[in-house]
C-alpha cells in the first residue's frame, strides 16, 4: 500500500495518465520506497500510453530486477539497447543484470560502456564486485619480470605485444607514414643526427578521421616497422579502474611503456578519456585528464623512446590542452583511401584466397570511391560469401570471380559520409588556427573567408 505522501501523486496520475514526467517521477519514488510491485504496475500502465519510452522501459526493468524477475528484465533492457545504444543507464542496468547472472566479463564490458557514455554513472559497489571477480593475470615472462613496474596491476598489460605487421601491409596512407617516420622511425635509426638538432625520439601523434580507415592498424604497423613493443590501451580498462586508482594506473601504464622502450603506447577512442574539461560534470574526470597531461609532459620520467599514439573520430571533443607542443603536437587526418590505395588494400585482403584469373583489384578499386578500409573488407567478405554459396551447391571450392567483387561493391555504401558531414561543419565554423584545414582540402571546400 503506497504511503500517504505518494497517494496525492498517484491520484494526480489517475486524472492525467499520459503525463510522462509525473509517471517517471512517481515510479522512481515507489522504487526508492521499496514498493516494487506497485512500481511495476505503474510502469506497465505508462507503457500502454508511451510504448517506446526508454525511461519507462528502464524503470520497469529495474522493478523486475528488484523482484528477481531477471529474465523479464533482460528482455526489456535488450530492447532498449537495440534502439538506444547510446543510453548510459541502459548499459549500467545491463551490467547489473549480467553480474547477477554470473557473467562477469560481459558485465565489465557493459559497465565500461556505461562509463564511456557518462562517467557520472559510476557505481562504487558494482565496480568493486566486478574487479573482485576479474581473474588475476600474469605476464608471459612470469611474476618476477624485471621490467615490470612495482605493484603494477597485471590486467593492464594484456595489450603488450610485438606486432609482426609493418608498413608494407598497410595500403596507402603515405603522407601519414611519412609523419610517423619523421616522429619515431628516423630518430631510432639515426639517433646522432636527431641529437645534433636537440630532438629526442618519441612524442605524441594523434590520428583522427572517419571510423574504419585503419587508424588502429596503422599504429600496430608502426610498432612492427621498428620492431618495437606495442601497448594498446583500451579506454574500458582505465574506466574499469576509475574509482580511486585511475590516476595511479594511468601512470603505471606509461611506466610500463617506458620500461619497454622503444614502445608504441596507443590509446584508442582517446576522446572518451581526454574530453574537454569544461564539458565534464565530475571532478574525478578532470583529475584523470590532468594526470594524462602530466604523463605526456614526462614530468616524473622521460618519455624518450616512447611514441604515444592516439586515435579518435571526434578530435573536436578533446581538451585543447592535449594539442599543445610536446603532447599531441602532430594531428594527422586519416582519410578514406584513394584509388591506388584501395587497389593495394584489396590486394592485401585477397591474399591467400582462391582467385580466378579475371580478378583485377585495380578495376574494383575504380568502382569503390569513398569506401573506407573497413568498407573494402565488407566488399571482399561479400564476394567470399557469394562464392561460398556457389561452392556449396557445386560440392567443390570455386575461385572468387571479378563479377563476385563487382557485385559486392553494389551492396556496400560508403560509411564515411555521415562523419564528413559533421566534420565539415567543424572545419568551417569551429576551426581555430586552421586545425581542420585538411578536412576542407580533402572535401575541396573553401573556407568562409574564401581562402
Amino acid at each position: 500500500m503506497p504511503d500517504a505522501t505518494l497517494q496525492p501523486l498517484l491520484d494526480a496520475l489517475k486524472f492525467s495518465p499520459d503525463n510522462l514526467p509525473l509517471r517517471l517521477h512517481v515510479g522512481g519514488l515507489l522504487r526508492q520506497a521499496g514498493q516494487h510491485p506497485q512500481a511495476e504496475e505503474l510502469y506497465r500502465e505508462g507503457l500502454r500510453h508511451h510504448p517506446t519510452d526508454p525511461g519507462l522501459q528502464l524503470g520497469l526493468a529495474e522493478a523486475y530486477l528488484a523482484l528477481s524477475k531477471v529474465s523479464a528484465a533482460f528482455v526489456v533492457v535488450e530492447e532498449v539497447l537495440a534502439n538506444h545504444d547510446d543510453l548510459g543507464p541502459a548499459h549500467l542496468l545491463h551490467a547489473r543484470l549480467l553480474h547477477a547472472t554470473q557473467q562477469p566479463e560481459a558485465a565489465r564490458d557493459a559497465y565500461a560502456q556505461a562509463l564511456r557514455l557518462d562517467v557520472g554513472l559510476a557505481d562504487p559497489t558494482l565496480a568493486q564486485e566486478l574487479q573482485a571477480s576479474a581473474p588475476r593475470r600474469v605476464p608471459a615472462s612470469g611474476p618476477n619480470n624485471p621490467n615490470e613496474p612495482k605493484n603494477f596491476d597485471q590486467a593492464s598489460i594484456l595489450g603488450l605485444e610485438k606486432p609482426r605487421i609493418n608498413f608494407a601491409e598497410v595500403g596507402g596512407m603515405e603522407a601519414v607514414k611519412d609523419e610517423i617516420r619523421l616522429k619515431i622511425i628516423h630518430p631510432l635509426h639515426f639517433p646522432d643526427l636527431y641529437k645534433a638538432y636537440g630532438k629526442a625520439s618519441g612524442g605524441g601523434l594523434l590520428l583522427y578521421g572517419p571510423p574504419g580507415c585503419g587508424k588502429t592498424y596503422l599504429a600496430r604497423a608502426t610498432a612492427g616497422e621498428v620492431q618495437a613493443s606495442f601497448l594498446s590501451v583500451g579506454i574500458a580498462e582505465i574506466l574499469d579502474m576509475w574509482l580511486g586508482n585511475s590516476e595511479k594506473n594511468l601512470h603505471q601504464l606509461f611506466e610500463l611503456a617506458r620500461a619497454q622502450a622503444p614502445c608504441v603506447l596507443f590509446f584508442d577512442e582517446v576522446d572518451a578519456l581526454a574530453a574537454n574539461r569544461h564539458d565534464l560534470r565530475q571532478s574525478a574526470g578532470r583529475t584523470v585528464i590532468n594526470q594524462f597531461l602530466e604523463e605526456l609532459d614526462g614530468v616524473s620520467a622521460s618519455n624518450e623512446g616512447v611514441l604515444i599514439m592516439a586515435a579518435t573520430n571526434a578530435p573536436w571533443h578533446l581538451d585543447p590542452a592535449f594539442r599543445r607542443p610536446g603532447r599531441f603536437d602532430k594531428i594527422v587526418l586519416v582519410t578514406p583511401p584513394d584509388e591506388a590505395a584501395r587497389a593495394s588494400i584489396l590486394e592485401i585482403l585477397l591474399k591467400g584466397k582462391p582467385l580466378a584469373p579475371s580478378v583485377n583489384p585495380a578495376a574494383v578499386a575504380a568502382r569503390t570511391a569513398g569506401l573506407s578500409g573497413a568498407d573494402l573488407k565488407a566488399v571482399v567478405d561479400g564476394a567470399v560469401d557469394t562464392r561460398l554459396r556457389e561452392s556449396m551447391r557445386a560440392g567443390r571450392p570455386l575461385p572468387i570471380e571479378q563479377s563476385d567483387l563487382l557485385g559486392a561493391t553494389q551492396q556496400v555504401k560508403p560509411s564515411t559520409k555521415e562523419w564528413f558531414a559533421t566534420a565539415r561543419n567543424y572545419a568551417l565554423y569551429s576551426n581555430e588556427g586552421g586545425l581542420y584545414d585538411d578536412i576542407l582540402t580533402y572535401l575541396g571546400v573553401k573556407k568562409p573567408d574564401g581562402k
